[in-house]
């Protein structure tokens, strides 16, 4: 019988481990030649609402890459529908919505969510994974206020969220509403997937990166002070990632989680002279992963090199694995990642 390998968790905890685990952000899909062929059938909405298909698509890599975790496959709009928001993920887009908010009026016609009975198929997949299937953790997820809000406000994705700030200075009423909003939908997505099963969870606040520290400060930071103070009745680890987000990383540093998410533009030397004491993940710049082997290897030797002298670190990229990255390539990372750290 396989022994469950628990590494990642006690690392996310900040205790000793015999090697550097890492996983992948967006592990499951995008390069991988099995998911391609399953796009041509269904969108991501359809295999999501596909329990058996779903979990398949999430254990994939763990068997191709040999990673530490697996992490679900679904987006973070997923649960907006349930709230009353059109979405639509659009292929070369990312996520469209029809009815963007513009108002406190908007805001107040937003709904609730009840996982059992929104996202069953989310719950359900979770509990195919952790109780038949994966002998590695399994990461669930929820995207932030503030970045799921962007796509909201801006009715799609952008590049400087400019009504998203203009309505939060604005009308602070109305942004402070909204995340209230998202923050009780957060807070009871990610308890149903932790009760499902999820070991992990990570809250992606992708975004958030666009606003400065004092802007932070007042309209985001004590939203997401609730929220993880919330999460962490559970007992499970919470990570904290943003793309574009070093100058917050210290306010991060503040808050109830225990691993803290670095994008390349932050190495993990640079975050521990900051004082940040939280276990770190990351942080390889996806673009490496398309030169040549030694380039790759001479980085990922730095970044683990600097992980082992403070505790704790878990290796990933700094952001999602992009469609041209050879699976074969993420293969080789992650055997070269394990056989490196127990060494170093």
């Amino acid at each position: 019988m396989t022994t469950f390998n628990d590494t990642i968790l006690k690392a996310f905890r900040g205790e000793e481990t015999d090697y550097t685990p890492v996983w992948y952000m967006r592990q499951a899909g995008r390069s991988q030649k099995e998911y391609r062929e399953l796009k041509k059938k269904y969108s991501l909405f359809e295999i999501t609402h596909q329990p058996e298909l779903c979990a398949y698509v999430t254990k994939l890599p763990v068997d191709m890459y040999n990673v530490d975790a697996a992490v679900l496959y679904k987006d973070i709009m997923s649960p907006l529908p349930a709230i009353g928001v059109d979405v639509e993920i659009q292929s070369g887009i990312g996520p469209v919505i029809e009815n963007p908010i513009k108002s406190l009026k908007d805001v107040e016609k937003l709904g609730t969510i009840d996982p059992e009975s929104d996202v069953p198929y989310v719950l359900e997949t979770i509990r195919i994974l952790t109780k038949e299937q994966l002998q590695v953790p399994l990461i669930g997820f929820s995207g932030a206020p503030f970045t799921i809000a962007s796509y909201m406000i801006e009715g799609g994705p952008s590049k400087n969220y400019h009504r998203t700030k203009a309505l939060m200075y604005s009308d602070p009423k109305a942004w402070f509403a909204l995340m209230d909003k998202l923050a009780d939908m957060t807070i009871t997505y990610v308890n149903a997937q932790i009760q499902a099963g999820a070991q992990a969870i990570q809250i992606f606040d992708s975004w958030v990166g666009a606003l400065n520290v004092a802007d932070y400060r007042t309209y985001i930071k004590p939203i997401m002070q609730h929220i993880f103070t919330e999460l962490r009745k559970n007992n499970v680890p919470l990570i904290l990632f943003g793309v574009g987000a070093s100058h917050l990383v210290k306010e991060w540093n503040d808050l109830p989680v225990d691993v803290i998410g670095l994008d390349w533009r932050l190495s993990i030397r640079e975050a521990r002279n900051l004082d940040v004491t939280k276990a770190l993940q990351g942080n390889l710049d996806p673009a490496f992963l398309l030169s040549d082997w030694a380039t790759v290897e001479k980085k990922v030797k730095e970044i683990i090199d600097e992980g082992k002298q403070y505790p704790s670190h878990v290796f990933n990229l700094g952001h999602g694995v992009t469609p041209e990255i050879n699976p074969d390539r993420l293969k080789k990372l992650t055997e070269f990642i394990h056989t490196y750290s127990k060494q170093a």
